[in-house]
This record gives structure tokens, sequence and C-alpha cells, in this order.
């Protein structure tokens, strides 16, 4: 049974000591190494790297137990609470700078530090269990297998084209796993690829060997856990190479942040495994590894914990370790920077386990105990302390008097330190540069995260309220994965108020939807956890479609009224208001005036005698024109064209009359 040797650079590391429990190691936020004693549960020591802000500690590992020679020590430290032959001395932490730090918790002190192996950060370390060797993987795809002794590299070799997330040793101390996305089998004698396994779709952050059987009899089996992944893998190590696929998977609840088991030596004892998810709940197996297992195996117990308030509200677990030989458990929970230790017997029979404990007087205890070598520095009035983590977020710091002995000062509370916190520089509207916007949209993202954790509405409402599409899109796009369900939570409570705020919260809603889609959609409770904003735009999407025809009715009622008042409301005037009359010729006038019906009797009778008189003469020209010319041969034709005059203008004539 070994402690866990790896973990994601995403994750805290969290570790217990091997065999007997004794320690906890872990690194929190502020990037210092802590060592908690889980039978004083109290704070064994504390280090601090040098370079603890910029090369934060990534992974950790302790190594395996041995005899330390008693000697004269430099620093005076508590004794041990049980003095043993063998202890747990040596622990190996991963830095993002590349570096491996290897710490002595026997001398308190740093031991060595191993460098120029590798040019990006360390993902994990991995101790060989005889030798003093130490193997370390990095996102520069090397993989380097330290010797302790000279504090130098042994060998390096390139493992993958990506990065190397996970290793892990045998048993037996033959052969190393190593995952990036594919799970490669190295034998540590040639340096060279034994087997290779389909591994995971995303990185792989855990590798343990389950089995301590060899190779050759099919019975070494070992298990796999990747980032947003909620199955646990188990993979068979099998003569004629037809291993490439799981043969049993483990169903959790999320992705799997700690894991301790019990190794099985023979068929006819079963690994006993305890798995500490991301959202907080340990969970439970027992099965006999002999052989493929179609179906997932769930969990025989899961546990979780909260407190003790009338609405209560989930502790998080933090790690567990398994007690050889019972149904004990040591869990670890609460806060990395305080984490509350405690040795539970869980009944396994029943399926799902709850713990109500008292968070804060827990706390209140183990921190009168705890020994911490943590001095405050002296601040003057003009200097500003930056935040790790939180870029451009600067916090104002009063300057510290020096306290006298005897004096009633009393050390601000946490809500008033909280208070002084200038939110003003996250807040500040863009000028400048790109480089400015970005910066904006990471503080607006770390200012959320901090809202939904502390369920601040000031600062839920300043970043919330934001209209600007792109903030939007870049602050959801940056966001991490946890805060994605609180976030539509908040956006749900929000939906249900003031239409206007609905507004605004739409928009967020459609960000998160979609840069969040395939994540959600791999949620198992996810209908149950967004029932509330499915069924609320169900109803109002109904609602719309009735108000949409209400809208047309109304605007058309609207618009017949405003028609009718157009009409009714002005009188229209017939008579015209210029006349206008265009002169003509007096042929145009005689053939014009036939058609008028106005005009008065009298004077279509004078028009008429002109007329006759005008005919009488031309017919009188034609005879003296019919005398003089005796040889013309058309005269005939001139007497009839008379008689048709004549015939057409009495017949003018009788058409005036009757008129």
């Amino acid at each position: 049974m070994a402690a866990d040797g790896g973990s994601s650079p995403l994750q805290l590391p969290c570790v217990f000591s091997p065999k007997s429990r004794q320690y906890l190691a872990l690194c929190a936020q502020d990037g210092r190494l802590r060592v908690w004693n889980t039978d004083s549960k109290t704070l064994q020591q504390e280090y601090v790297p040098s370079a603890h802000l910029s090369a934060t500690c990534t992974c950790i590992a302790w190594g395996p137990c041995r005899t330390v020679k008693e000697g004269p020590q430099r620093k005076k430290r508590k004794s041990e609470a049980v003095p043993v032959e063998e202890k747990a001395d040596l622990l190996a932490m991963g830095t993002a700078a590349g570096t491996v730090l290897i710490y002595s918790t026997v001398k308190g002190a740093l031991h060595c530090t191993l460098d120029g192996g590798h040019s990006a950060g360390v993902n994990c370390v991995q101790w060989h269990p005889e030798e003093s060797l130490l193997y370390s993987g990095s996102d520069d795809t090397y993989i380097v297998e330290w010797d302790l002794q000279t504090g130098k590299t042994r060998s390096k070799w390139k493992a993958d084209r990506a990065a190397v997330t996970s290793l892990c040793v045998s048993p037996d101390g033959k052969l190393l796993l190593s995952a990036g996305h594919v799970i490669k089998m190295w034998d540590l004698d040639t340096k060279e690829v034994y087997r290779k396994f389909t591994g995971h779709s995303t990185a792989v952050t855990t590798l343990r060997f389950a089995t301590s059987r060899p190779p050759d009899s099919n019975g070494l089996y070992f298990l796999s856990g990747a980032s947003h992944d909620r199955l646990l893998s188990v993979w068979q190590v099998r003569e004629d190479g037809k291993d490439k696929n799981s043969v049993v998977s483990f169903t959790l609840t999320d992705e799997p942040q700690h894991i301790d088991l019990v190794t099985s030596n023979s068929k006819d004892e079963a690994v006993r495994l305890a798995v500490v998810c991301k959202d907080g709940q340990l969970h439970l197996f027992e099965h006999f590894l002999n052989g493929p297992c179609k179906k997932p195996l769930s969990p025989s117990c899961s546990v979780q914990m909260s407190d003790t308030r009338e609405s209560p509200m989930p502790i998080p677990l933090l790690a567990a370790a398994l007690v050889a030989d019972t149904r004990t458990v040591l869990l670890a929970y609460g806060s990395h920077l305080q984490p509350v230790m405690e040795r539970v017997e869980v009944n396994t029979a029943e399926r799902h386990v709850c713990l109500t404990r008292d968070v804060q007087t827990s706390l209140s205890l183990s921190l009168d105990t705890a020994v911490s070598k943590v001095k405050t520095p002296m601040v003057n009035d003009k200097s500003k302390i930056l935040i790790p983590g939180l870029p451009g977020h600067q916090a104002p710091v009063k300057g510290s008097e020096k306290r006298k002995k005897g004096s009633d000062t009393k050390e601000m509370s946490i809500a008033e330190r909280l208070g002084e916190i200038d939110l003003s520089a996250a807040l500040a509207e863009k000028e400048g540069p790109k480089g400015t916007a970005s910066l904006q949209t990471d503080n607006f993202a770390v200012l959320l995260v901090q809202g939904l954790e502390s369920n601040d509405a000031n600062i839920l409402n300043k970043v919330l309220q934001t209209r600007k599409e792109v903030v939007i899109k870049k602050t959801v796009a940056r966001l991490p994965l946890p805060a994605v369900l609180p976030l539509l939570e908040e956006l749900t409570k929000r939906l249900q108020g003031h239409p206007f705020m609905a507004i605004l919260m739409v928009r967020w809603l459609k960000a998160v939807l979609m840069h969040h889609t395939s994540y959600l959609a791999s949620l198992p409770d996810l209908v149950n956890q967004l029932g509330v904003l499915y069924h609320m735009i169900e109803s109002r999407v109904r609602m719309f479609h009735k108000l949409t025809k209400l809208h047309g009715k109304l605007y058309l009622l609207m618009t017949q009224v405003a028609t009718s008042d157009l009409e009714t409301g002005a009188e229209v005037d017939h008579t015209a208001k210029l006349v206008y009359e265009e002169e003509s010729s007096d042929e145009d006038e005689a053939s014009g005036d036939e058609g008028l019906p106005d005009e008065d009797s009298d004077h279509w009778e004078e028009e008429d005698e002109d007329e006759e008189e005008a005919a009488m003469e031309g017919t009188a020209d034609d005879h003296e024109e019919a005398d003089d010319d005796d040889d013309d041969d058309k005269d005939p034709d001139s007497r009839t064209e008379s008689k048709a005059n004549g015939e057409e203008d009495m017949e003018h004539e009788n058409e005036s009359e009757e008129e």
C-alpha cells in the first residue's frame, strides 16, 4: 500500500505518508508546504520555498520509509509521538519551474534540489520502492530518472508527443507506467516500451498498480483516472499482448482527485479502493480482479460530509486513506489551509453515508494547539501587496505597529479584511491597448469565481451587470469548470426577478451554454440541476406565443381606430379651388362645342344658321367653276360631292335640333 505519487497541476497536492499514515503533507494556494500530524492533529512542520509564488508546487510524493540515524539536530523540534525504526522522511515536490525539491521531515529542512533535468513544469513525481531513485514527468514530454545519492540525472528519455501527466512504478520496481493521453509501460532496465494501452480522451491524472503479481501470469492489473472523466479504468497486462482496452470500470460522481488502495496479492484477495472525487465525495470499492467485466461497477459505499447548520452545507473531503485489515478510514476534510483529520469506521452495508461535523469547533481546537513558524512582516503605509494568482488585484495593507506585551489589541476579522480589499483596480474601465482588455476579463473571471464561492451580492452585481458582449464571452471562456453550475444557478435565480435584470442574464446564459455545452452534456444529473431553468424557459416561451398574438390584434385595432379618426375628423370640400380654360382656334371651338351639353339653345341656332350660309356659298362657287370649265371630266363627281356635303350639313342640323 503506497501513497498517491502524482497529482494533476490543476489540483492542490494532498498526500498521506505511507504505512503508519502519521503525516499529511499538502500545499495550499500560498505555495507553502505544511506537514500535519494525524495523531495529534496539529501542524508539525511548515516549509516556505524561496520561489513559492513564481514556482508553485504542482505535485507531492512521499518516499519509502527508511531507518534514520539518530544524531545531532540543527533545530529543536517536537519528538515524534511513537519512536519507530522506519520513518517517513523524504518528501519530493515538483514545481512549475521544472525543478524537484527534496524535503526531509526528520531534519525539518530542504534535503536537496534537483534541477537541470526539465525545461518545463513538473507534473508528477514517483519514487522507486527499493533503490534511492526518483522519476519525474514534465510538460517537455520527457521522463527523468534522478539519483538521490549524487543529486544528478541518471537517465532521461522522451516518453510521448504530449506532456507526461502521471507516473507509477510497479511494486517490484521493474516496470514504469507513464501517461499523457496514451498509457505506456516501460522496462526500467532497457528504458524501452513494454506495452501500450489506449488511455483516455483527456489527460491522465492518476496511475496506480492494483496487484503485486508478476506480468507473466496475466495477473498484473493497474488502474487509471483522467481529468473530466467520471470512470476509473482497470487494465490487465496479458502475455498475448491483447490488452489495449480496459477490462473493468468504476463509476464516480466526478473526476478523481485522490486515490488510495490496498493491493491484491492473489486471485482470492479483493482490491480495496478509496477514491475522493473533485466534488468532495468519497467512494469505496471492493472487487476481485479476475478477468474482464462488461458493466461499470458502482461503489459499495459513498460518504459525504456536511455541517450542523439548519440548512446543512457540504464539507469537501480532501483525502482518504485505508487502514489495513480494518474498516477504518482516515479522512482529511475542510480547507487546505486548515484541514481536519479524523479516523472513521464506515459501515459499508449502507450504500450512502452522511457524516455531520461542526467544522468551526474542530478548527478552533486545532488552531489553539497548532505550532506555526510564520512571522508577519513589517509593512509601510506606501507599500502594496500583490495577491498571487489575481493579476492586477491590489490590496492596500496598513502599516503594522509593534505590539507591546499585555496590550489589548485585537486582530482584524476576515470580514473587515475583505472590506478593505480594493476592487476598483479589478473593475476599472478599459484604457489603452488590447492588453488592458484581456487583463480586465481575467479580473472579471476571478471576481466572478470569488463572488460565487462567497455568495457576495455586491461582487456578483458588478460583474453580471456588464453589457459588453466581448467581455461576457471572454469572462465565461476563462471560467473554470467547477464554477459553471454555480453560475447557472445564480443566473436562474436572477432570471426569475425583474424583467430588466432578466435581459442582462440572458446574455450570460447564452455565453455559458455556447462555451460549456460539452461539459454540461457530460453531467449525469443535469436534468435535476437545470430543471428549474428549463421549466421557466418553457413557461415563458408559451406565454410569448400568446402575447405575440395579442400584440398583433391590438396593433390591428389601434391602426383601424387611427384611420377612422382621420376620416371623420376632416370634412371634404367638393368645390374647385381653381378652374383653368385653355384658348383654342375657331375650328377647335367649332368641333369642340358640338359635345358641350351645358350651352344655351340660342347659341346652337346661331351656329346652325352660319353653317347653312357657308354651305350655300360653297355650292354657288361649285356651279360657277363647272360652267367655266367645260373640258373637265370630273364634273359629275364634284356634283355628287356637293350633294354629299349638303346631306351631311342637313344631318348636322337635324342632330342639333334634336338636341
